[in-house]
């Protein structure tokens, strides 16, 4: 058995690394990562929002089987189990032998103590929204403390000392950095400063997104008079966490494990920082939007001497694969609830492979399915938008009403309808009688006041 580490940022955006072709933006440890292994161009998050998204991580399964639908608010939100009854990844290493530990973010309720096989626990306790640098409370297995200072500093040490307390036991450690997360201010000054001469080549500040309006973020945390301040403590933001990955890489080679552990870093979504003219993801919009920078993550698997180097791979694949890639690779098996992902170990070891040139999304009542060309979204009252990725890649024209296009949508449609009947359940589907269950007051499912 081997040890596994499993990165997990919040709001960290495929596009904001140097291995994805970011000109400015220094990520030297991530970039070593991704040449050692193989780095996933096309990997997506099913559910782009925190909550939901690290419940498919961590069981497997659709928001319409977990019944997360959208990010946890604070107080009451905060006080239940949304994980009750179901597995994660963490249960089902623990039984074969793993040795269990989270860092930083959970969001899935119940922050404060241990949850879900993880024997060891050291998380946000219940601060959301984050604040970068001022105190937060932190649980450490049940236990309240008060810490100040950047996070991914924070992080980076509790990550470092789980390491170094290794046994005999192979381990398995989430490492949830929240640093990327808005408000997009308070980084360290002297980082954040080499950041505010670049181009932003790279990032294109578009006009307003025309298919709805701004909200959150996007609507109230970004002074639209200044975006390169707020893209300069974001590139800060990505540093700081680079900087720690590198320090736990260091930490495996000092214990003689790196070879041993398999290192994987993603997101738990993407992130548009002015793509579209949104802050933020898919909630940036109201509608909610699933443009590629929303929905896309970072995905880079690493392990010398068991995962080729070098490989850059094209194949859609999801959290709910990762799912099932590292369940396998940890010897264990999933639980009896069919599930959608697929186990793609064998690819990254040059195995052919029968794999899915469709890749699905949900959000709320929301519904996405994609292909290599196009992107169809259904809402709730059954209106779709088609896009045409291939020779409109900024998603600007809705084809939907182009009759020549029927045959394409009643395709994508068919697919989409066959795929939630497969991966849902009565009690946890989005489109089921009254709607998800609200998880905050924000979501537009849930009935405001007069």
């Amino acid at each position: 058995m081997t040890n596994i580490i499993l990165f997990a940022t919040d709001d960290h955006g495929a596009w904001a690394m140097g291995c994805a072709g970011n000109r400015d933006i220094r990520t030297p440890n991530l970039d070593r990562l991704a040449h050692e292994g193989a780095y996933m161009e096309n990997a997506f998050s099913p559910t782009p929002v925190c909550s939901p998204a690290r419940a498919n991580m961590l069981t497997g399964r659709t928001a319409s089987q977990h019944g997360v639908h959208d990010y946890l608010a604070g107080g009451a939100f905060h006080e239940k189990d949304w994980l009750a009854g179901q597995e994660t990844l963490a249960d089902l290493l623990v039984a074969q032998g793993y040795r269990t530990g989270l860092v930083g973010k959970w969001h899935l309720g119940r922050d404060t103590e241990p949850q879900h096989g993880f024997q060891d626990w050291f998380s946000l306790a219940g601060d959301y929204p984050i604040d970068t640098l001022g105190p937060a409370r932190w649980s450490r297995n049940g236990r309240i403390e008060w810490r100040e200072g950047p996070k991914a500093d924070i992080i980076t040490d509790a990550t470092v000392d789980f390491i170094t307390q290794a046994d005999d036991r192979p381990f398995f450690l989430f490492v949830g950095h929240v640093s990327t997360h808005s408000e997009w201010s308070g980084h360290p000054e002297a980082l954040v400063d080499t950041y505010r001469g670049c181009t932003f080549a790279d990032v294109p500040q578009d006009a307003e997104w025309p298919f709805g309006v701004q909200n959150l973020e996007s609507r109230d945390l970004i002074d639209r008079s200044n975006p390169r301040e707020a893209l300069a403590q974001y590139y800060a933001a990505v540093t700081s966490i680079d900087s720690g990955v590198g320090r736990v890489l260091d930490a495996l080679e000092a214990q003689g494990v790196r070879e041993d552990t398999l290192v994987v870093y993603t997101s738990d979504h993407g992130l548009n920082c002015g793509h579209h003219g949104i802050w933020g993801k898919g909630n940036g919009t109201l509608p909610l939007n699933m443009v590629e920078e929303t929905i896309r993550v970072p995905l880079i698997l690493s392990q010398p001497r068991t995962i080729p180097s070098g490989q850059r791979r094209s194949e859609f694949v999801d959290h709910l694969d990762l799912f099932q890639t590292l369940l396998r690779y940890g010897g264990a098996k999933a639980p009896a609830l069919e599930l959608a992902g697929q186990d793609f170990m064998p690819m990254l070891r040059r195995a052919e492979m029968d794999w899915r040139s469709l890749q699905f999304c949900e959000y709320g009542d929301l519904r996405m399915v994609r292909s290599p060309r196009w992107k169809l979204l259904e809402f709730p009252d059954r209106r779709v938008e088609l896009f045409d990725l291939e020779n409109d890649p900024g998603e600007t024209r809705d084809l939907s009403r182009d009759a020549s296009n029927a045959a394409i949508i009643a395709g994508l449609k068919g697919a989409l309808d066959t795929y939630y009947a497969r991966y849902s359940t009565p009690e946890h589907a989005a489109r089921r009688p009254g709607g998800p269950e609200p998880t905050n007051q924000s979501a537009p499912w849930v009935k405001q006041p007069a």
